[in-house]
């Protein structure tokens, strides 16, 4: 690549209208331009993608991994910012990108992301600082991971570097809808486990999510973090019980099947 290389943003959607205009407006100035594939909203996504001069394409959802692999077909340029609906590039992040672009020196840009949970900033838990390649050269790089927990793979041989600020994420709004997004999130990820034919025994199902806890609230310092990162990491420990749940609810009802 070139000093300085033109850049596309990749978003993928669907009903954002409430998180679409904040990650919109943290990358003016920065795109030179903006591709949203969109899952058929509803709601007022795509006026509001429109309306930031978004290139917007409706395709029908692959999955997280198909989805974010498609939208990076689309983009114009093989420098891509990829971003969720619900990100937003810090001040500090968004001078880095800036910086990064004008002077390519790297095929990926890992980059930490700082969660908002429910008004308040999760700083500790096993949710900061959470890197993420998100800035990268499309030709060197896909996404891969297991659906929900996608993750951007570099081919071997790519360099990668790390940028200061943060992505900002506001994740929940309420913990209703984090425990909702929990049922939705430990059946891709028990679904996930059995295809892979993994099993779980009782004492993984027990122990496991203890381990969890006790490694994101007191290794991890989640307890600085007040009541809020205690829900976190309970609410994560349970969520790791569950899907071990749900995966040998899977196997019983595999073997009983004629």
């Amino acid at each position: 690549m070139p000093d300085s290389v033109p850049l596309s943003v990749v978003i993928i959607t669907f009903n954002e209208e409430r998180n679409i205009g904040r990650c919109l407006e943290s990358v003016r100035g920065v795109a030179d331009e903006i591709v949203v594939v969109d899952s058929f909203s509803t709601d007022r996504t795509e006026e509001i993608c429109r309306n930031y001069g978004a290139r917007f394409i409706r395709h029908p959802f692959e999955g997280h991994i198909g989805q974010k692999n498609f939208a990076l077909s689309q983009a114009t340029h093989a420098c891509v910012l990829s971003l969720d609906a619900d990100e937003a590039l810090s001040p500090e992040l968004k001078e880095s990108v800036l910086a990064a672009r004008s002077g390519w020196n790297a095929d990926a840009c890992e980059m930490n992301r700082l969660t908002n949970y429910c008004g308040h900033w999760i700083r500790h838990t096993d949710w900061y600082p959470d890197p993420k390649i998100r800035l990268f050269d499309k030709r060197k790089a896909a996404w891969g991971g297991a659906n929900p927990h996608d993750r951007i793979e570099l081919t071997p041989g790519a360099s990668q570097k790390h940028i200061s600020g943060d992505i900002l994420h506001y994740s929940y709004h309420s913990i209703s809808q984090h425990l909702r997004q929990l049922n939705y999130f430990t059946d891709i990820g028990a679904q996930v486990a059995f295809e892979k034919g993994k099993k779980a025994p009782l004492p993984v199902m027990l122990f496991s999510p203890v381990t969890k806890f006790i490694k994101s609230y007191i290794i991890r310092r989640g307890f600085l973090d007040g009541y809020y990162g205690f829900l976190v990491c309970a609410i994560s420990a349970f969520a790791s019980f569950i899907k071990y749940v749900k995966l040998r609810e899977l196997h019983r009802q595999h073997e009983t099947t004629p």
